[in-house]
């Protein structure tokens, strides 16, 4: 991060895409705050440190609860845009 422009984003999600590190959870992502919020029937988005108190129960398999609440989420948006 401490190049100009790649925050905790970028790196958690180069962790969890092109390292295919197992335990990332990129708490920052909006898509995965949206999905989150539907499946537990939350009544608003939860916040970025909301959603790593909610990733904790996921460890140590956490960057595959993310992948399938991103499954969840684009599939869901696919739906809505056919």
């Amino acid at each position: 991060m401490a190049v100009k422009g790649i925050g905790p984003w970028t790196a958690d999600i180069y962790l969890l895409m092109a390292l295919r590190r197992p335990d990332i959870w990129p708490s920052r992502d909006l898509a995965l705050a949206v999905s989150i919020q539907r499946v537990k029937r939350l009544a608003s988005r939860p916040a970025p440190d909301a959603l790593e108190a909610i990733g904790a129960a996921w460890k140590p398999w956490r960057a595959v609860a993310a992948r399938m609440l991103w499954h969840d989420y684009l599939s869901r948006r696919a739906r809505r845009d056919s």
